[in-house]
């Protein structure tokens, strides 16, 4: 694959006529007043918004984290699949309407399907999967989506500890085999196995309104 495909290059989707260009239309004009109130530039919308950003991400790894772990500790690591099965997109889902924020867990290897990446987040993920073969330090990411009315910040989540692999790891050697026939039974098309500490799982994709940011300020 060639070079060009891993670089990270603004994303504009353009608003579709009809009352939704009219919507759009006022969201700009009030973010836009706003920001001529607040004497704010775009350098300071997007900085706010990468440092909301890693704030709500690091709320939502550890909250996901520490239920996971007590969950193992509780039901061991069989009990805690069936618990990420059933709250893991609960708990997401309770955070994006606490922070008013759009927020996903994305990777080409999801176990949940619907974590599958959009074609905005592919090219996203392919950067940070080449960052990652290639030593390369992956950055918190921001662009701008929907015409400019939304910042879409992404984060590499990369695989931490032995932990994880315990879901996660080859199925031959680090799964157990009660185990692995629990997640084909929960998961028949999960894709999130075979990875080593340091992988690439995913990352972490947001959708923050830039009204929002700008109220922030």
């Amino acid at each position: 694959m060639k070079r060009s495909t891993y670089i990270i290059i603004s994303i504009i989707v353009l608003a579709a006529c009809g009352p939704q260009e009219r919507v759009s239309k006022d969201v700009f004009d009030q973010v836009n007043n706003a920001m001529e109130a607040k004497k704010l530039s775009e350098a300071q919308i997007t900085q706010e918004a990468m440092i909301w950003g890693d704030s709500i991400s690091n709320e939502a790894q550890q909250q996901l984290m520490s239920s996971l772990h007590q969950a193992v500790e509780e039901k061991g690591y069989a009990g805690a699949l069936e618990f990420c099965n059933v709250n893991a997109a609960p708990i997401v889902n309770d955070l994006s309407n606490k922070h008013g924020v759009e927020i996903r867990r994305t990777s080409f290897r999801a176990r949940n399907q619907n974590n599958l990446p959009t074609e905005a987040e592919s090219a996203l993920l392919e950067a940070y999967q080449y960052n990652v073969e290639n030593g390369i330090q992956s950055e918190p990411n921001i662009q701008k989506i929907e015409g400019g009315d939304v910042l879409l910040y992404t984060k590499a989540i990369v695989i931490p500890s032995e932990f994880c692999l315990a879901c996660h790891g080859d199925s031959e050697n680090e799964i157990e085999a009660g185990l692995l026939n629990k997640i084909d039974s929960l998961y028949p098309t999960d894709l999130a196995r075979g990875f080593s500490v340091g992988n690439l799982r995913g990352m972490w994709s947001l959708k923050i309104p830039k009204k929002a940011v700008v109220n922030r300020l």
